[in-house]
């Protein structure tokens, strides 16, 4: 692994964040009757401003205007319908469509571990010590602190850092920023950019064997259609251990015919761009990194792994999906 080179992608990226959220910072500033004055403009212009809230103690929802966007689970969330199922943290759920339907599942029947969207590894290795954060055997995500939590009308910023935990010892560090763009006539982008950092000890991450599953992954909730669309096109065989920088899945999660969905776009900078996936018609899309060759993680350096999220109406076509794929790789290059 070439760490310097990551270590200045790392602070780039940093930066870049730390950029927009002082404009964040600069927004919200002032009296709460000079905020209130910005939103009557703001409405009257027809802009929808962002906000957070509460849901309980547990979850933090995200708003524009009067359409939910997404909900990030930060406390430990359990499903009565899954009594038997692990209790899960630090991951994103519901995350909603453009016209309000529910994208993303949790808990669902065939796979109980399968949660939102989220992050997590089948095989993580400390010592001699083997663990699995995609079931949560002997590991945990927990969360530890707010880095942000920002809105204005151009668009909100969330940043979050959490622990990897092995009984009361914190063995990985995780720091996660997302920044939520405001829906347009193409539909939504989210950028997600997540970095680990090993603490106290080396640690080694690899996909599970045969399907590379293993990192950023994007569980569907119920559909009675579903199309998959890779670079090559529609796909109507699930795909394994394939390199792809970029993945759609659609279907009628509107149910009665309307038809939405979601691609994950991954950055160029990505390490061993393009990354293998797993691509699944019950509804998920799995980034695989490093996929089924272990890749070790030396302590105290870092890794940065970004994507985008494109929310949108209807089935795109591949030229379509790829134009927008090619506008986020000049935007990452920026």
């Amino acid at each position: 692994m070439n760490m310097p080179g990551r270590k200045l992608r790392v602070s780039l990226r940093t930066a870049a964040f730390l950029n927009v959220l002082s404009c964040a910072l600069i927004f919200g500033q002032g009296s709460l009757a000079a905020k209130d004055q910005r939103t009557k403009k703001s409405t009257a212009s027809g802009q929808q401003h962002f906000r957070f809230e509460a849901v309980g103690d547990k979850s933090l929802k995200l708003w524009e205007g009067e359409r939910p966007v997404l909900v990030y689970n930060h406390g430990v969330m359990t499903s009565q319908s899954a009594p038997n199922a692990k209790g899960r943290s630090s991951y994103f759920h519901p995350v909603y469509g453009l016209d309000g339907e529910v994208l993303t599942d949790d808990f669902p029947k065939d796979h109980e571990s399968h949660r939102g969207l989220h992050w997590a590894w089948p095989h993580i290795k400390i010592d001699d010590q083997e663990v699995d954060l995609w079931s949560l055997r002997d590991i945990r995500h927990e969360f530890q602190r707010w880095l942000a939590r920002e809105t204005n009308s151009k668009g909100a910023v969330l940043g979050v850092e959490n622990g990897w935990f092995v009984g009361s010892k914190r063995v990985m560090l995780e720091r996660v920023w997302a920044r939520i763009h405001p829906a347009s006539s193409q539909g939504r982008f989210i950028d997600l950019d997540l970095t680990l950092t090993p603490e106290g000890r080396p640690i080694t991450l690899w996909g599970a064997e045969g399907k590379s599953y293993g990192g950023l992954t994007l569980r569907f909730g119920p559909r009675s259609k579903t199309i998959i669309t890779a670079p090559s096109g529609r796909s109507s065989e699930d795909l394994l251990i394939t390199r792809l920088p970029w993945a759609d899945l659609s279907g009628d999660l509107k149910g009665r015919g309307a038809l939405s969905g979601a691609a994950v776009f991954v950055n160029t900078k990505h390490p061993s761009y393009p990354p293998t996936w797993m691509t699944r018609h019950y509804g998920l899309l799995a980034v695989g990194w490093p996929g089924i060759t272990p890749q070790t993680l030396p302590a105290g350096k870092a890794v940065s792994l970004s994507y985008r999220i494109w929310i949108h109406r209807g089935v795109p076509e591949t030229a379509e999906i790829q134009k927008a794929y090619d506008t986020y790789r000049r935007q990452s290059k920026d």
